[in-house]
């Protein structure tokens, strides 16, 4: 069984010159935020599989108390940054991860400020990462801020504009932004915070500044660590790390891959007397699942990964809501994937177009795909033309933002019982997913689109990984993830 999936990023896009030319005043700006969450929740209403989900009751609910909150607050909004925080507010509020919109505004708008330090989440708390002056000190805790736990400020200044607070790899991606002031008018900074470090607790005023080169950095190196080229290498003897960190990839990217997949299957001996093999999936924000099923594939062998994976999915539908909309985006798709002379992406997407036309002639919401997987009797067990299967220790380095095509990866490594998870636990997916974005016709902002649904997909709605092993260490440096892995290798 094949899952092709390809995501758009729930992130800021660039902005396009020839939208409609920005608001010029507090009024203007106010009309312009309901005309664009109305906007938003029209064109969610007529597209989003969830609006017809009925395993999920409270999709609909939630997008219409979105709509109440992010008009509740385009009521109250002046300018551009209030524009931005009542489009994530609205977000926020349906609790999707795969719903929403995502803002196209200058890159002006967001008048960057931080207060000398970086903060990053390490499973219980926010730790300083990296500090411009004496104080506080690199390492330090974070207690609290104006009096309020740090924790509970997360949850009213950070989760209630961007993420969901119940799932543990959030706290890993979006916690640290608690430091971080783009303007949102609705939040009030932190001013003064206590810190604690080898058991002394000390008071500081907060300074803020506009964030500098060096802020940018460590903010961007936080949470992940260093970012590895796309490819097989050695760190240390017999350690052999596999670097995927997009799923997104560019057409050089793509090479890479396919080098790496030719490098696995010739040089096949290298994998199967390594010490262990890591898959590093540092800075993967999803993309297309097939770069992780090949990836299996070339390790595990394609048949035997067929069979696995029929036998996880067996009673797994797909299910494309069949709006005019989402079935244009599909034509869109096989013009690319032509273009690019991705022959069986192409085809993919020309099938799922196909049907698609064909439910919306028969006047159906739902382009339902069966799957009906033959599943062998014994799909864990060897058969002939299989590889010589790869049981050497594999670890996978997952980071808190791992979500979509990037949790398909982890439902692919850990059907064999050779994988074991280090790092964070992952975000989580709803069921919802093949997500496109549509432009709002304002120009300011666009919506996000998943067209299909899975229906009794094994991992559940809102369900994400923990890791065997925790990495709690301040620096998520690669020299610290494989001296994490030397040393569980040395207790086995």
């Amino acid at each position: 069984m094949k899952k092709y999936l390809f995501l758009t990023a729930f992130a800021a896009t660039p902005y396009l010159a020839s939208a409609t030319a920005l608001p010029g005043t507090p009024e203007q700006w106010r009309q312009a935020t309901a005309e664009d969450i109305e906007a938003g929740y029209r064109i969610t209403q007529e597209n989003h599989p969830g609006q017809y989900d009925r395993a999920n009751p409270g999709f609909t609910g939630n997008l219409a108390a979105a709509r109440k909150l992010g008009l509740e607050y385009a009521a109250k909004v002046n300018d551009a940054p209030g524009y931005k925080a009542a489009i994530m507010a609205f977000n926020a509020r349906i609790k999707d991860g795969h719903a929403g919109m995502v803002p196209s505004l200058p890159d002006d708008v967001d008048a960057w400020r931080w207060p000398g330090f970086v903060t990053v989440w390490r499973g219980d708390a926010l730790y300083v990462y990296g500090t411009a002056g004496n104080a506080p000190a690199k390492g330090a805790r974070v207690v609290s801020c104006d009096g309020v736990p740090v924790r509970d400020l997360v949850i009213s200044n950070v989760f209630a504009f961007e993420g969901r607070e119940d799932e543990d790899g959030m706290w890993w991606d979006n916690a640290r932004r608690l430091f971080m002031d783009w303007g949102n008018p609705f939040v009030t900074p932190p001013q003064r915070c206590r810190f604690e470090q080898a058991g002394k607790e000390s008071e500081l005023a907060l300074q803020w500044s506009p964030l500098t080169e060096q802020g940018r950095e460590w903010f961007t190196t936080s949470y992940n660590g260093d970012k590895l080229p796309i490819g097989l290498t050695e760190p240390r003897p017999g350690l052999v790390w596999a670097a995927l960190p997009t799923f997104k990839p560019k057409e050089q990217e793509r090479a890479a891959y396919q080098a790496m997949f030719d490098d696995m299957k010739a040089n096949r001996q290298r994998l199967l007397s390594a010490r262990a093999l890591v898959v590093d999936l540092r800075h993967n924000h999803g993309g297309s699942s097939v770069w992780s099923l090949n990836f299996s594939s070339a390790l595990w062998g394609e048949a035997r990964v067929a069979r696995r994976l029929s036998a996880y999915f067996a009673r797994t539908e797909t299910w494309y809501r069949a709006s005019p909309d989402n079935t244009q985006y599909f034509a869109s798709l096989v013009d690319r994937f032509k273009n690019e002379g991705q022959a069986e992406i192409e085809q993919w997407a020309r099938r799922n177009l196909e049907n698609l036309q064909a439910a919306r002639q028969r006047g159906e919401i739902w382009a339902i795909e069966n799957q009906h997987n033959r599943v062998p009797p014994n799909p864990e067990a060897d058969v002939d033309g299989d590889p010589a299967p790869f049981t050497r220790p594999l670890y996978v380095v997952v980071p808190g933002q791992c979500a979509s095509a990037c949790l398909d990866a982890l439902d692919y490594f850990t059907r064999f019982p050779n994988t074991r998870l280090i790092g964070a636990p992952s975000s989580a997916d709803s069921t919802y997913m093949e997500v496109r974005s549509q432009k709002l016709d304002s120009g300011r902002a666009r919506v996000i689109i998943p067209t299909k649904v899975y229906i009794n997909r094994p991992r559940g709605n809102g369900e994400f990984y923990k890791p065997a092993i925790v990495v709690r260490a301040l620096e998520w440096s690669t020299q610290n993830l494989v001296d994490v892995v030397e040393a569980d290798l040395n207790k086995r």
